[in-house]
């Protein structure tokens, strides 16, 4: 349980460090266009891409991974808002934040032991 939760930490770090925080560092077409698509100035494209990277970071430390999830998920839930707003199609863009952070909790609950106790998974008995 706990490798499997690794590796899908791994997937999801790799997720937000390349297809997410780098974009908006290098102010990619696609992060400038997104922004765009939302009603977002691009002059918060590096103060987004910081918070996401600092988040993921802590998400990825053991001792800090609740705080990085919490973190993360009031950023996706800000990305939720901002897509509903701007009337973006629902299941590609606007629930996009909640199956990255349904992955992620996932993962984290996989691989912390604390995580599965506050929230244990119990059989249909």
């Amino acid at each position: 349980m706990k490798k499997a939760g690794w590796i899908m930490t791994a997937l999801f770090t790799l997720f937000m460090l390349f297809a997410s925080v780098a974009p908006k560092f290098m102010g990619a077409q696609a992060a400038v266009d997104s922004m765009a698509s939302i009603g977002w100035s691009v002059q918060h494209l590096w103060l987004i891409g910081s918070i996401e990277l600092v988040a993921t970071l802590l998400f990825l430390w053991p001792r800090t991974a609740l705080l990085g999830a919490a973190l993360l998920m009031a950023l996706f839930g800000g990305a939720l808002a901002s897509h509903w707003r701007a009337g973006s199609p629902l299941p590609s863009h606007t629930l996009f934040s909640i199956y990255l952070g349904t992955f992620m909790w996932i993962s984290l609950w996989l691989r912390d032991a604390s995580i599965r106790k506050l929230f244990p998974v119990k059989s249909g008995e």
